[in-house]
């Protein structure tokens, strides 16, 4: 997969539990587990910003590309 998602970089940095920031994001933690494995083929905006919010970032701080070798 050439995008790459980063929230348990971010759930480190903030020293937040993925219980937590399920709650805070308004989806299941499996759910969130499904985004943060790198298993998940969409996300909705509404959840990105969400999680922005919760952890006060920004979308690149989640998400970045990285080339197929």
């Amino acid at each position: 997969m050439a995008i790459v998602v980063d929230v348990d970089v971010m759930l480190a940095r903030r020293k937040m539990a993925v219980g937590v920031l399920a709650e805070r994001v308004g989806i299941t933690p499996a759910n969130l587990a499904v985004l943060k494995n790198g298993r998940a083929k969409a996300v909705r905006f509404a959840t990105l910003e969400a999680l922005c919010e919760a952890l006060d970032c920004q979308p690149g701080d989640l998400l970045r590309w990285v080339p197929d070798e």
